[in-house]
């Protein structure tokens, strides 16, 4: 059997590459209906079908390349039912400067699969 931790490592790196494949709809079942997403510039997105709709939005810029998050940690609470993600992420664009910062993500188990709660991004870096 997975461990818990081990799984959502797992379902964050198939994020990673779905974001770079940019097809915003695979992405859904990675979210919770009721997701709330803080994004780098503070702005805050409702519900999965807005999260969804803001990754469509940014797979049809051409200068788009990709966000990436990497885990730094995660926690599983005693029931093995919701986990604490933190970690780093990077968003590249064409002739811009990268994005960066931290992140931490909120994750919950339901009928066996792990899905994003809650998210959110800091952009502390702009490139140079």
């Amino acid at each position: 059997m997975t461990e818990p931790a081990d799984a959502i490592a797992a379902r964050r790196k198939l994020t990673n590459k779905l974001i770079a494949g940019k097809v915003a709809a695979r992405l859904t079942p990675f979210f919770d209906p009721r997701v709330t997403l803080i994004a780098g510039d503070g702005s805050v997105l409702m519900g999965a079908a807005e999260v969804i709709a803001a990754f469509d939005a940014q797979f049809r810029d051409p200068d788009f390349i990709a966000y990436v998050r990497t885990a730094e940690s995660i926690t599983i609470d005693s029931a093995g039912l919701r986990a604490a993600e933190q970690g780093r992420w990077v968003g590249s664009w064409r002739g811009a400067p990268e994005q960066s910062g931290p992140y931490m993500a909120t994750w919950r188990k339901v009928t066996g699969q792990w899905v994003i709660e809650n998210e959110l991004f800091v952009t502390l870096q702009r490139g140079d």
